[in-house]
This record gives C-alpha cells, structure tokens and sequence, in this order.
C-alpha cells in the first residue's frame, strides 16, 4: 500500500491543479493576446507530464478564453499527433472566433521540432479554409529558474506565417 502513495498524492495535486484552473477560468474568463498568458496559463496542466499533450485555447472576438483548455490529443514522451480535423471539431461547435495551440515538451525544451512546425502549417492551411484562425502555437517546457519562463511561441520566432490576431479590437 505504501508503494501507491506517491502516485496518489500525486493525483491529487492534479486533480487539485485542474480544478483550480477551471474555476479560475469560469470566473476570470481571462483575454488571451500573448504568449506569456498562455504560458502562465497552461503551465500548472503539464506539471510532472511524462507525456505530451496537445490543448487548444479557443477564443471568442474579444481573444476572451472559451471555457476551459481543451485537451485534444496525448501523445507519447516526445510526440503527439495533431490531425485538423480533430484541432478544428470543437472550435467548430463552441463557435470559436479563434484559437491557440499548446502543447508541451516534457524534456523540458521547448524548441520545435521540423514536425511541429510542419504539423502547424498543415493546421495554419486548414484555418485559412475553415474560417477559424490560428494565433499562434506555444511550445511549454520545464520552468526556467532565470526567467520563470521556458516557452516558444512560433509566432513569435517567425517559425510559421500566423493569421493576423483579434488584438488591436478591444
């Protein structure tokens, strides 16, 4: 029994993280404009993951989050799938404007892989067809102790062209 306490705990902590950061979000229905709130946002979601995760942030006209964080994908340690039809279902049912790509690195860096930019293009293309932009896409990883950051955003590195974003509408 002793061997099953850790994970528990754990468990717990996670249920503990989840919770916390849906009733944080139904409250505060926080505005999403730029990488760093995404960081700070999804960053408690991945805490301990051996896993990668992939998570769409679905923004309405104002870039305010709908609902919580969707998982759309768990993948392996160090891939996960991204397939449009599945990125795009949901922003398609909550009638999103927009939306952001999150997912996480668990080696703890963040750069890009050529998949993860290749997969992000193939996303950008769909978004252009189906009227549903994308902003960006951030990569988490492990917590920088300098910085209190360890993201990428490709947006932000050039890495894709983007859709141009909701922010300068307030």
């Amino acid at each position: 029994m002793k061997d099953n306490a850790p994970i528990l705990t754990h468990a717990m902590t996670y249920a503990e993280i989840m919770e916390a950061c849906a009733s944080y979000i139904a409250v505060k229905r926080p505005t999403i404009k730029e990488p760093t709130a995404v960081y700070r946002l999804m960053t408690p979601l991945f805490i301990r993951s051996q896993q990668e995760h992939l998570y769409a942030l679905l923004l309405d006209t104002k870039s305010k989050l709908i609902g919580e964080p969707r998982e759309l994908f768990r993948g392996l340690l160090d891939s996960c799938p991204m397939h449009p039809r599945e990125v795009f279902k949901l922003a398609i049912i909550e009638s999103a404007a927009a939306l952001i790509i999150v997912h996480n690195h668990p080696s703890g860096d963040p750069t890009p892989s050529r998949e993860d930019i290749e997969a992000t293009r193939r996303l950008v293309e769909t978004s252009r067809i189906i009227g549903i932009p994308i902003f960006d896409h951030v990569i988490i990883g492990s917590r920088n102790e300098e910085t209190d950051l360890n993201y990428i955003s490709l947006r932000e590195r050039n890495l894709v062209s983007f859709a141009s974003s909701l922010h300068a509408k307030d």
